[in-house]
């Protein structure tokens, strides 16, 4: 086990960077943070290294076989660390690669400019559950592997794949597989209700302010909306994509 205990040292330079989105598109890497995000990394093996600080175990439990693991001061982890309190443990791993031609299946997310990485992660965490086959994640939001969004994804980036992609294009190939493609919208839509769930689907949900692109809306096989019964002008975006995930899906 190495141990580094000097913030200036270059390996921990390196680490940093991997805080910006540009060097974990350079690297294809990424860190998580956390004892649960580190173990669902080495269950997937996609774990490159473990970080740990001074004083902190390793569960005896997990077999990391020839993973390096470095010990460090607990002032490095804190400044690797999105978190007010951290675990005492990180890990950098490798993003996911992913080969179209064997991507299959027939429940889709896709989703249009979200911003927020809350709410990403949690509609990440929620398609997981949902049981979706694949999610693709378009221009405009917030990149999928901010420290943020995994946090909230709570370790569903290793379940199923995520990919960056063109919505418009996406539209095109799921129609041509005989995939009905849902979007989102307040105006000149169905209620959810009104749709025969098949379990054969591809959802499309937007941006927290202005929704899905008039432009997509115009793509899709039908536009649904959520009723609200209360006062509220709108549901979260994440909320309202549980809900519709779990009704197409049945």
């Amino acid at each position: 086990m190495k141990y580094i205990h000097s913030a200036s040292n270059p390996q921990v330079k390196q680490w940093k960077k991997l805080l910006t989105k540009k060097e974990r598109d350079k690297t294809g890497t990424f860190i998580v943070e956390g004892f649960h995000l580190v173990e669902e990394a080495l269950l997937s093996n996609r774990l490159e290294e473990i970080v740990v600080s001074e004083n902190t175990g390793l569960p005896p439990s997990w077999d990391y076989g020839d993973i390096p693991v470095t010990m460090v001061t607990k002032e490095i982890i804190q400044s690797l660390s999105d978190t007010e309190t951290p675990q005492g443990i990180i890990a950098i791993c490798r993003q996911q690669e992913i080969n179209l031609d064997q991507l299959n299946g027939n429940k889709y997310l896709l989703i249009d400019a979200v911003q927020d990485p809350g709410n990403l992660g949690t509609m990440i965490r929620t398609a997981d559950a949902a049981g979706v086959d694949a999610i693709i994640v378009g221009d405009g939001s917030v990149d999928i592997y901010n420290p943020k969004v995994l946090r909230s994804g709570q370790g569903s980036h290793f379940h199923l794949p995520i990919l960056r992609g063109n919505i418009s294009e996406w539209i095109h190939r799921l129609k041509e597989e005989d995939i009905p493609v849902y979007g989102t919208a307040l105006e000149n839509a169905k209620e959810y209700t009104e749709i025969n769930a098949t379990g054969n689907f591809a959802l499309i949900v937007g941006n927290e302010g202005k929704g899905v692109s008039k432009t997509i809306l115009t793509e899709t096989t039908a536009n649904l909306y959520i009723p609200i019964y209360g006062k509220s002008e709108s549901l979260n975006v994440a909320i309202a994509t549980g809900i519709l995930l779990y009704y197409l899906r049945n």
